[in-house]
């Protein structure tokens, strides 16, 4: 085992970093904050007298006391969708918590946007919910209280694959694998949502609050002339006791939750993917220095050891071709106790062998070679891969090229593509172009993907891109007959600028599920742990095959 990382002198330039990062963490906890009122107070007041909770409410009361319920997707529809008064959260809470000390995915539509209505992005993050249960092989929880489908937005969430209907169709494919779901109809329950909680194992209803029904009584009256309120329609008693379409007549919120951790209660233990676990030992140094070494910049320079002394246990790793490819770390270490196979961009300029000078953050031939033989062998020990991305990309120009650096490059991608362990994504500074793809972007199905509130996520970086933009935009305006002046050069390239790094932001990111939340960088260790512990749920691995790499 080798010790990395130093003592950091608590120097001007450390706290400048410190106050920049934690006045980054102020703000995402205030976003957040803001974000928990869903619709606001007023409608948590309407909510509160109906004896109705709200959806975090009712999470919290159905999880273990004392236990954590970590929130994904948290971010979704952030500061989309104002022209009809925005959608916090995309009006659907979801994430991890434990019932019984088993790890459940719980899923709540929240009554205070919008009447639990569905927009686009919803129904994408109600996916994303559904795919973290398949991949985890975790049991489902939905607590339905949505009044259907946004129709002014109706055409982007009905028809397509990804769409609205694919939930139904998830719906059927779990249950084919025998992942447990339960539903509570706890609010209304209309039309094509009506299949949720019908296409799962249980449903609960509550009396005169819950119906589910195709069509309401509005639409009744207009389709065939039948006069008719909700509740003789398809209230509690009558889906209960009369169709026999739901299972369980609950008098409130309260009763209800209790009865779904009464019948999870007696579910059977299940196998488990048994990943290596030791106990756990905290690093050396203390994870909120964190703040004092990632830069203001993120194009600045800083040693990856430094971050990662502040998150392996006892900040130690076993470094696996330490002298070869530096510009990539790759090493075996454990975070709070699991085995891990680490693959993280070096931020340093580095020294190869041959003297030559190789600048942190990019990914040369040597560094990708490194990195597709350290996954094969973390795939043939049955090790989680966990990726800190901070890339600017891999190396251009003559001597790359000769070098071999796409075919490099996709041997790389090809690792990771086809690898068959869990991995798990944390985005530390930059993450741009083809770098994204081969430290295990959102499109390479990392279990989970996190961002620190610093973070990019670009084909390129801003300054380069606007560069690029307004180079071409010049070329036209020259074809046109027409030019700029210096003043009017510089106003156009902040516009571009200002537009790429908004795009940029993990901000932007995470409103539409390119990220599944941005997380407080010195709870990393509490992330990457729970990652792995929701992966452990599922016992089976394919075999693991890259296919045809090119030598």
């Amino acid at each position: 085992m080798k010790l990395i990382g130093k003592e950091l002198q608590q120097n001007e330039s450390y706290l400048k970093k410190e106050d920049y990062q934690k006045n980054l963490v102020r703000k995402l906890n205030g976003v957040l904050e803001k974000i928990s009122l869903g619709g606001g107070e007023k409608l948590i007041e309407k909510q509160h007298s109906k004896g109705k909770f709200t959806a975090r409410e009712r999470i919290n009361k159905l999880i273990d006391k004392n236990s954590k319920f970590y929130e994904i997707n948290s971010l979704a529809a952030f500061d989309m969708y104002k022209e009809y008064g925005g959608a916090p959260c995309a009006g659907t809470v979801f994430g991890v918590g434990k019932i019984h000390n088993q790890d459940h995915l719980i899923v709540a539509n929240d009554a205070t946007v919008k009447a639990g209505a569905w927009f686009p992005i919803t129904a994408k993050k109600n996916l994303r919910a559904q795919e973290i249960a398949i991949e985890n092989r975790l049991p489902i929880i939905y607590l339905v209280d949505s009044a259907g489908v946004f129709l002014p937005l109706q055409e982007d969430i009905f028809p397509d694959k990804e769409h609205f209907g694919r939930i139904f169709r998830n719906n059927a494919v779990m249950s084919a694998m025998g992942i447990p779901q339960i539903a509570a109809i706890m609010g209304p329950c209309v039309a094509g949502g009506a299949y949720l909680p019908i296409m799962s194992d249980e449903a609960l209803i509550v009396e005169g609050e819950g119906s589910v029904f195709l069509a309401g009584s509005h639409l009744v009256r207009a389709a065939i002339g039948e006069n008719i309120d909700n509740e003789s329609l398809g209230g509690a008693v009558v889906q209960s006791n009369i169709s026999g379409v739901t299972d369980y007549v609950m008098k409130d919120d309260t009763e209800c939750l209790e009865q779904i951790r009464s019948i999870v209660s007696k579910n059977g233990e299940r196998d488990k993917a048994n990943f290596n676990r030791l106990e756990s030992i905290l690093p050396k140094f203390d994870p909120k220095e964190v703040y004092g070494i990632l830069p203001e910049d993120t194009l600045k320079q800083y040693d990856t050891y430094d971050l990662l002394a502040r998150i392996v246990d006892n900040s130690e790793i076993d470094e696996y071709k330490a002298g070869y490819g530096k510009t990539i770390i790759t090493a075996y270490a454990r975070i709070d106790g699991w085995s891990v196979g680490i693959v993280a961009n070096q931020r340093s300029i580095v020294k190869t062998e041959a003297g030559e000078m190789q600048i942190g953050g990019v990914i040369y031939s040597d560094s990708a070679d490194k990195a597709t033989r350290f996954i094969m062998n973390c795939n043939q020990k049955k090790i989680p891969l966990v990726f800190f991305q901070d890339v600017t990309g891999f190396m251009v120009g003559s001597k790359a090229e000769h070098g071999g650096i796409i075919k490099d490059g996709a041997k790389m991608v090809n690792a990771v593509a086809n690898s068959v362990v869990p991995k798990i994504t944390i985005i530390v500074g930059n993450s741009y172009g083809a770098g994204n793809y081969a430290m295990c972007g959102k499109a390479y199905d990392p279990r989970f993907i996190f961002a620190y509130p610093n973070a990019k996520i670009a084909v390129m970086g801003g300054s380069q891109a606007s560069n690029v933009l307004l180079d071409i935009k010049l070329k036209q305006l020259k074809k046109e007959g027409k030019t700029l002046s210096e003043e009017e050069k510089k106003k156009q390239l902040a516009l571009i600028q200002n537009s790429y790094d908004t795009q940029s932001s993990p901000y932007y990111a995470a409103a539409r599920l390119w990220i599944d939340e941005i997380i407080d960088p010195k709870l990393t260790r509490e992330y990457i742990s729970m990652a792995i512990t929701t992966a452990n749920n599922n016992p089976e691995m394919k075999k693991f095959n890259v296919g045809v790499i090119q030598t």
